[in-house]
């Protein structure tokens, strides 16, 4: 049974797993601080006493960790936020933060701009939120008839658009130069290494506001797996759960696209992992979802930077090398007790 003591409890354990993944985080990647001087030199530097570390030092964490490090973690919750939102409107175990179609939106725009050459700093984010918005546009006025959205129908439609963008990702891709192509390649598998505080200013607010939604739709959310008219019999207004929901993980999901590249199967795996261990019900699930998504992502992008240092992989490369035999390990072993609802 979930109660508010089980629901603070569980959240302040995964609370301390993220503190502890961010400070492992901070003391990993090509030129080696040590998490512990890292942790007590950053410490030191918020209490003002600066001389904790060096010139060097200081530019490495506070420049360019610190940064990557807080947006990655905003990245992770919001995925794994959106895929469990996004598996309990569908009622599909398939279903992740991508399933609208957003990632190929978003690509497209990004890919764009890559293409032709357009390097200042926001321009590249913006042109894939764009994207990203207008995929939304299309699937949600698609699939939305007579004031109601269906949820086949947004399902369906999100995997057409997905596939025709995908044509276009290639088409760019086939047109441009080698030099082009890595980079291209890199967003399209997570691209964090240009992180900086301006991503985590914009992601931030859109964030904590977006998670607050979903999170006040936790009770409803719970409702509606029991059926569409089960949930109508109880007093939930069921076609503005859908629309609202439905918004707020899109916009949400667009937003994280725009700075991080394509990052998948964080918004698959770890809202599965939390089911799993704890039970499908939100008001669980989605707080311990974000912050179990932020600690998974923060230590694979570590693993992104530490494993072929100094050159770095794609943190999506990461994430389905390190998720894949654990997810398929639990199945066999749970897969029988796993459940929707």
């Amino acid at each position: 049974m979930v109660t508010p003591k089980k629901i603070w409890l569980l959240s302040s354990l995964g609370a301390g797993l993220l503190l502890l993944s961010v400070c492992f985080a901070l003391g990993v990647g090509s030129a080696q601080v040590g998490w512990g001087k890292a942790t007590a030199g950053l410490i030191a530097e918020w209490l003002g006493g600066g001389a904790a570390l060096t010139p060097s030092e200081r530019a490495i964490l506070i420049e360019l960790r610190l940064p990557r490090i807080l947006l990655t973690g905003l990245v992770g919750m919001s995925l794994s936020v959106s895929g469990a939102v996004f598996q309990a409107l569908l009622r599909n175990p398939l279903a992740d933060p991508f399933v609208l179609g957003l990632s190929g939106g978003a690509a497209v725009g990004a890919l764009l701009c890559i293409a032709l050459g357009m390097v200042a700093p926001f321009v590249t984010p913006v042109a894939s939120f764009i994207g990203a918005l207008l995929t939304i546009v299309l699937v949600l006025g698609t699939a939305g008839s007579g004031g109601r959205l269906r949820t086949t129908t947004v399902l369906l439609t999100g995997v057409i658009v997905n596939a025709f963008c995908t044509s276009i990702i290639m088409l760019i891709l086939t047109m441009s130069t080698e030099q082009k192509i890595h980079e291209m390649l890199f967003w399209l598998y997570g691209d964090l290494s240009s992180a900086r505080y301006r991503g985590v200013l914009f992601l931030a607010p859109l964030a904590v506001l977006s998670i607050g939604i979903i999170l006040a739709h936790a009770r409803g959310l719970n409702i509606l797996m029991t059926g569409e008219e089960s949930a109508l019999h109880l007093g939930v207004p069921v076609e503005r759960y859908k629309w609202t929901l439905f918004g707020v993980g899109s916009l949400l999901t667009g937003a994280v696209v725009s700075v991080s590249g394509i990052i998948g199967f964080v918004g698959l795996i770890i809202p599965h992992l939390v089911r799993m261990a704890f039970g499908a019900d939100h008001r669980l699930l989605l707080p311990l979802s974000a912050l179990l998504g932020a600690v998974f992502l923060v230590t694979a992008d570590a693993a992104a930077r530490l494993v072929l240092a100094p050159n770095e992989v794609p943190v999506g490369v990461v994430t389905a090398a390190l998720g894949s035999p654990f997810f398929i390990l639990l199945l066999r072993r749970k897969g029988s007790q796993w459940q929707m609802s």
